[in-house]
């Protein structure tokens, strides 16, 4: 398989080039990462690969490591079964989430992602919060964000249910597709040229793997089906996956998210938001936080009906997350500032000591 098949341009050539001029390296592009052992595609085939020990001392957050869809500089030498990832090339964008867990860390979810697919399913696991969610880390991934709502035989509104997603999701497209039938699947073939990127994410049990089955033609994803006493799906797929479809896109299945924490989304929120944050350019105080303040414009709309206030609920829950989640950050910061002082210091006093014994 040809590099430019899976992806591969002159701008990923350069940064090649400036990260690794060596001869006994070739670029790989990553197609699954589980527990720190990959496997990648190159020029001469697919292959099995880990990190090697010089990038994971390097790395000082879980986001500097691998991730599918990653471009990396490889080295395999012919006496060892597996090659060694020594470096990552810069991402184009990446869809990534605050580690599950009280952890303050970054996990990448899929790298050099050029459209994200949310599947929802119109059943009992329908949810607009959640949905908003997904817009947000798709949108400050820098990738394109496509609604794709599955399951409408299980739904009695499925027209008003497209217009309430249609609001939430401020411009990007929205497709009802039912997998299992075969039927809205050219929508998703027409976003995935050869060549071009693009990820599933949603809940377990939305139809995921079987929407990459159907693109395939074939049962290359288990499926599972969703409990009936509350619709929630069991999860199928355990890891990421970059899979290449007839037409020459490319696509990464994931795991169903149990938690979905936000990392860095502030210009995000201004886009998924935009109805709120016009609004707001009319209230009287300009750190206006649309709760308690006098003549604020955003509480007049929701009171004058031309704003709902479950969408208002949703922006002040997601502002009060992100403002926890950065004074987290600004802790984590702090201590690797500290850390990073401490090896310096034992380094300067190392070399001190050294040079006395001269």
């Amino acid at each position: 398989m040809r590099l430019a098949d899976l992806g591969w341009d002159e701008a990923f050539a350069s940064a090649f080039e400036a990260i690794s001029p060596g001869a006994d390296l070739q670029p790989a592009r990553v197609v699954i990462e589980f527990n720190y052992l990959y496997r990648v595609w190159a020029e001469d085939g697919e292959q099995e690969a880990t990190a090697s020990g010089r990038l994971k001392h390097r790395a000082t957050s879980r986001s500097q490591m691998p991730a599918v869809g990653d471009w990396v500089a490889l080295r395999k030498r012919p006496n060892q079964d597996r090659g060694a990832i020594v470096a990552v090339l810069p991402r184009r964008g990446a869809f990534s989430r605050k580690v599950a867990g009280n952890l303050t860390d970054e996990q990448i979810v899929a790298a050099n992602v050029d459209v994200v697919f949310i599947v929802m399913a119109l059943d009992a696991d329908f949810s607009i919060p959640r949905l908003e969610r997904y817009l947000l880390l798709a949108r400050d991934s820098s990738a394109a964000p496509v609604v794709l709502l599955t399951k409408p035989d299980l739904s009695d509104a499925v027209n008003a249910r497209v217009a309430e997603v249609s609001t939430a999701a401020a411009g990007a497209p929205v497709h009802v597709v039912a997998p299992k039938a075969g039927e809205g699947l050219d929508a998703i073939g027409e976003h995935l040229p050869r060549g071009r990127t693009g990820a599933l994410l949603g809940s377990s049990g939305v139809g995921k793997s079987t929407i990459i089955n159907k693109l395939i033609g074939e049962d290359v994803q288990r499926t599972r089906a969703v409990r009936d006493t509350d619709a929630k799906g069991r999860h199928t797929t355990t890891h990421r996956e970059l899979i290449v479809l007839p037409n020459g896109g490319l696509i990464i299945d994931t795991p169903g998210m149990r938690e979905l924490q936000l990392w860095d989304v502030d210009e995000a929120v201004r886009e998924t938001f935009e109805d709120i944050e016009q609004l707001a350019a009319g209230c009287h105080f300009t750190d206006c936080r649309h709760r308690d303040e006098p003549r604020c414009a955003v509480k007049t709309a929701v009171d004058e009906g031309k704003l709902q206030v479950r969408r208002l609920e949703s922006y002040l829950k997601l502002q009060d997350e992100l403002r926890i989640l950065e004074n987290r950050q600004d802790e984590r910061a702090l201590l690797e500032q500290k850390r990073q002082s401490r090896v310096a210091g034992k380094a300067l006093k190392k070399h001190i000591t050294s040079k006395r014994f001269v």
